[in-house]
């Protein structure tokens, strides 16, 4: 059974990454950079300027506070534990996998702290907004990104579906912690309209749009 889930896996992975062109390359390749999510986070900051100072505070507190159990559940714990192999390292898929600007990652691939982290923060930010766009835009840039580790050869599916786990996990257990702490020091609580769900929506689609020109841009 664990053989056959493996096969799937690796078979996921290979027609994924085998779809490969010019312009998704350089496409994915953005969207997986660190600096693709600027906008939305600078949208996200001027949402809690406008919110109480203490709620802000506190939200941006929290925010890393689940980014960072993600990410040290995921790579400090989890893939040490594991030890699964990347695809780009994985002697099984030598020379199927195609690597894109020569980017291999570390050793071991599961779980996926970029699925762990972008859905630690998408979650806890769809709880304390309650909007539903906001939810729908984080998730949707949430999969973007997991998608593009699947593309650059870097994660198995399986690799992916860990990492959203415990995004998921830990940005409920952070917003658990955020409510007690609200409710204990009596701290105020925030309110986000919709123009305010609506201007972290629009960041998302004018990212995607300047990735796709930047991408096209390098493929003429």
């Amino acid at each position: 059974m664990i053989d056959y889930l493996i096969d799937i896996d690796s078979d996921a992975l290979l027609a994924v990454n085998g779809l490969h062109n010019a312009f998704q390359d350089a496409f994915w390749w953005m969207v997986s950079a660190k600096w693709s999510s600027l906008l939305l986070m600078l949208a996200l900051f001027w949402i809690l300027m406008r919110q109480n100072r203490r709620h802000a505070l506190l939200v941006l507190a929290m925010l890393v506070l689940a980014v960072l159990t993600a990410d040290q559940v995921s790579s400090g714990l989890i893939k040490h534990l594991v030890e699964r192999l990347r695809p780009t390292h994985d002697p099984s898929l030598d020379n199927m996998v195609h690597v894109v600007n020569g980017y291999r990652g570390g050793m071991y691939g599961f779980v996926s702290s970029h699925a762990a982290n972008f859905f630690a923060a998408a979650t806890l930010l769809s709880f304390i907004t309650r909007r539903r766009l906001v939810l729908f835009s984080l998730t949707a840039w949430a999969l973007l990104q997991c998608y593009s580790r699947i593309y650059l050869g870097v994660h198995y599916p399986g690799d992916i579906l860990g990492g959203i786990i415990v995004g998921v996990l830990a940005g409920w257990l952070v917003w658990c912690l955020m409510r007690w702490i609200q409710r204990r020091w009596r701290l105020p609580v925030g309110h986000y309209s919709r123009p305010d769900a609506t201007m972290l929506a629009s960041a998302l689609g004018i990212t995607v749009i300047g990735l796709v020109i930047a991408a096209l841009c390098q493929t003429i």
